[in-house]
């Protein structure tokens, strides 16, 4: 019942954000609202291009910037592997970029860990570089710099470390 509620719920949301678009098709809200929606639908398409609009209406929000690059993540996931290898300076490029304009942005940081550790070494793929992101995070996050460890040494298969780390974690958040 939920599943549908939701669905309907998304499709009334996207008519009338689409409305709104109508009279002001610079509605920032109602772009992100747009984009949000066609992620959740997995149109990576419509989502880049709405993302990409926001972008240049509003260069300076970090948080358009992360989205935009999770849109392209996730279209290259599902794209020839040639083409997505075209893909990936775009996508490391708006992550770095929303870190750029909000140094403490944590899902951006998370977004390259996650980059560093699935691409093969050749195209880019690096430990040190999932560390490094890792590491920034753990500066001014502790709960997410442990949790990205934890998942940088699961990742690797080296589950005791990883387990010691998901601990610490868990120690620090019950401590907030």
């Amino acid at each position: 019942a939920y599943a549908s509620f939701d669905k309907e719920k998304s499709e009334q949301a996207q008519l009338s954000n689409e409305k709104l678009l109508k009279t002001n098709p610079n509605n920032l809200k109602a772009l992100e609202a747009l984009g949000d929606i066609a992620g959740l639908n997995k149109n990576w398409d419509k989502a880049i291009g709405y993302y990409g609009k926001l972008k240049s209406l509003k260069p300076n929000e970090a948080d358009y910037y992360y989205k935009f690059g999770g849109a392209l993540g996730m279209k290259a996931l599902v794209v020839n592997k040639f083409k997505a290898l075209g893909m990936i300076s775009d996508i490391k490029g708006s992550f770095e970029k929303a870190i750029q304009l909000d140094p403490k942005h944590i899902d951006a940081r998370w977004a390259l860990v996650e980059l560093y550790l699935q691409l093969p070494g050749f195209v880019g793929g690096s430990e040190s570089k999932a560390l490094q992101y890792s590491n920034q995070l753990l500066a001014f996050s502790p709960v997410d710099g442990y949790l990205t460890r934890g998942r940088i040494e699961e990742y690797f298969e080296r589950y005791k470390s990883a387990e010691v780390y998901y601990k610490k974690a868990i120690t620090i958040g019950k401590s907030k």
